[in-house]
Parts: structure tokens; C-alpha cells; sequence
């Protein structure tokens, strides 16, 4: 059996290590964002099929997301992306959307800090950092203002290997 540094919760919304102060995603977590999710907003979304964020918006409406996809440099050329208006900012989503869900991070670790503190601003539910996108800051604040939080990691990954096709249908 591998030694692992004692671990504790925050109100069950995401674990951090007392030896290292680092994050650890809870599948408990991750399971209630994925079935209670009905909308996303994703952040760093991109028009080029072949970027990450492109698939992983497209998928994630065919498991019956509705998706928003957020980047101010296609919002100011009035773009779309899978038949959704993109918007500069999360601001401008909830002035259309009232009740965002999830926010979905598609930025460097860096950025992201800004993004988590925007959806704590505009009353998001949760916010997931992408694969390689760690900010363990930023985890903290959104923790702290009672917002779920996965980072480092894909809901189409994280999906499936949790037996999860969508959002509950309850």
C-alpha cells in the first residue's frame, strides 16, 4: 500500500493535502457537477475544430449540456460556435443566462484565477479547471465562496469513468 499525506476536506467540494497544500479531486464532486450541470459556460472556447475546447464543447451538447461558449476576441467578430453566440465575458453570459452551472476553464494556470474569481462573482455553482490547468489559489477562493471545484482534469474523461452519459434526467 502506497503512503499517502493525510488528506481533508472542505465541505466536500474538493480535498487539499496538509503536507503539501495541493488539490485532489473527489468523485463526489465530480459526479453531482456532472449530473446537476444543465449549463456551462466555457471559457476559452475556440472556433478551430481542432483544438480541445472545440471537441469538448460539441461533446458535451451531445450529452445534453447547453453550452456557452465565452472569448472576447470571437465575441467582438459577433461569432458562433456550434450554433452558439459567443460572449466576451461571463458577465455578458449571465445578462442572457441567469444560472450558470458550471464554468468550464479552457485558460493557462495563470489566467484561471481571474475566471474563478469572475464565477464566484456572477453566483456560478462550480468551476472546472481543465487538464493542465492548475491553480490551487484559485481552487481555494472558490471552495471558500461555497462553489464545487475539479481541476486538472476532462468531464469527458471524468464522465465516463464515473458511469455518467449527462445530466440526471431527475
Amino acid at each position: 500500500m502506497r503512503w499517502r499525506p493525510f488528506a481533508f476536506a472542505l465541505g466536500n467540494r474538493a480535498r487539499y493535502s496538509s503536507m503539501q497544500g495541493s488539490f485532489q479531486n473527489d468523485d463526489e464532486v465530480i459526479r453531482r457537477i456532472m449530473t446537476t450541470t444543465r449549463t456551462i459556460a466555457l471559457v476559452g472556447a475556440s472556433k478551430n475544430p481542432d483544438r480541445p475546447s472545440n471537441h469538448v464543447m460539441s461533446t458535451l451538447q451531445e450529452m445534453g449540456y447547453k453550452v456557452i461558449p465565452v472569448n472576447p476576441g470571437l465575441a467582438k467578430q459577433n461569432a458562433t460556435i456550434h450554433g452558439e453566440k459567443v460572449y466576451p465575458d461571463l458577465k455578458a453570459v449571465v445578462s442572457e443566462y441567469p444560472s450558470i452551472d458550471m464554468v468550464d476553464v479552457f485558460r493557462n494556470s495563470q489566467d484561471a484565477g481571474g475566471v474563478v474569481d469572475e464565477a464566484i462573482e456572477i453566483g456560478a455553482k462550480s468551476v472546472w479547471l481543465q487538464v493542465g490547468v492548475i491553480n490551487d489559489e484559485a481552487g481555494k477562493r472558490a471552495v471558500s465562496a461555497g462553489l464545487d471545484c475539479v481541476m486538472n482534469a476532462c468531464p469527458l474523461i471524468e464522465g465516463p469513468r464515473l458511469g455518467i452519459s449527462g445530466p440526471s434526467t431527475k
